[in-house]
């Protein structure tokens, strides 16, 4: 019989491509890795990696396993997901029927309105502006609400991002889309709005500077090459007829505020920045309004976790104040 961990073990050496990445992301040793495969093998009867220079690539049969894998890991967290929403139901039933038999008929809790602590983890993967602009928040609500979840914050580009709530090193992502620029879009993850955020010039406050064409001899700040932000914002200024003077690189947009509001560079800056505050620097609207969308995904096999189910509906009156949680 078919050893599902090391089949998951395979699914990563699949991704990864070398025995030591799968080693270094799973901790474990390569000869721990080696020596798992080779009793999947001997599972399976028949070869299932073969060397290419220093990397490994699957047979056929191997990429046949590798895609049985994930269906059943699917299938195996669809059926979690079930369990934990009938057993978070029947709790809410208990503790609501127990405060309705200890207070009566009049004023008593129903089954619609008890609250409902979940318990468990919840892995999120953020970008930065999202975790500037809407976690803290977020946390504060889901503390209150359900004191006994725990979620884990990671900083991740997006791309990345939606890569590893695929391969379940994340249960939920926050990510995001400029325009023009389609996110990474895989079968296997759902996708939800969550935000549209307007994107605007950033200036030193007190600038004579009032559009984006009064920008062309600035001093730019912008995330590195590689990033949808940094091609989206190169093309909106050669849109504009000028290519930008970057002189400062960083993935970190609180030096981008910094820089600007020392009047040493210029920057497009989300104004998820600013949700909570007033912003530090003056914001120049930009031709045509663009915005980008902001999104979460999840596995839609873990999409109906009560957990997850709770901290996307978080998120979502978060960025959203007048449902109640301004």
């Amino acid at each position: 019989m078919l050893d599902l961990r090391r089949l998951t073990l395979l699914r990563e050496v699949h991704r990864r491509g070398t025995l030591h990445a799968v080693a270094r992301a799973l901790s474990f040793s390569p000869s721990t890795i080696s020596q798992q495969l080779s009793l999947l093998e001997r599972e399976a009867g028949v070869p299932l990696l073969e060397r290419s220079g220093r990397r490994v690539q699957l047979t056929p049969e191997g990429l046949l396993l590798v895609e049985g894998a994930g269906r059943l890991l699917d299938e195996m967290e669809q059926l979690e997901s079930e369990l934990a929403a009938a057993v978070a139901t029947a709790k809410r039933t208990h503790d609501a029927q127990r405060t309705y038999d200890a207070q009566g008929a009049h004023g008593g809790a129903t089954e619609e309105n008890s609250p409902l602590r979940l318990t468990g983890t919840v892995r999120l993967a953020v970008f930065q502006s999202a975790a500037l602009g809407i976690v803290p928040l977020a946390l504060t609500v889901l503390a209150n609400e359900h004191p006994k979840l725990r979620v884990e914050i990671t900083q991740r580009e997006p791309e990345n991002a939606l890569d590893e709530v695929w391969a379940r090193e994340f249960d939920l992502v926050i990510a995001e889309q400029y325009p023009e620029h389609a996110a990474p879009v895989r079968a296997e993850l759902d996708r939800v709005p969550l935000h549209r955020d307007a994107l605007k010039l950033g200036v030193k406050t007190g600038s004579p500077m009032g559009s984006l064409t009064g920008a062309a001899t600035a001093a730019w700040v912008m995330e590195p090459r590689g990033t949808a932000s940094r091609h989206w914002a190169e093309q909106q200024c050669r849109v504009a007829g000028f290519e930008p003077d970057v002189r400062f690189e960083t993935a970190d947009l609180q030096a981008h505020v910094r820089l600007i509001e020392a009047g040493h560079a210029v920057a497009l800056l989300p104004d998820l920045l600013w949700m909570g505050s007033s912003p530090s620097v003056t914001l120049i609207d930009l031709p045509g309004s663009p915005e980008r969308t902001v999104f979460t995904a999840a596995r839609r096999s873990a999409a109906s976790r009560p957990a997850i189910i709770a901290v996307r509906a978080v998120l979502a009156r978060t960025v959203t104040p007048d449902r109640g949680d301004a």
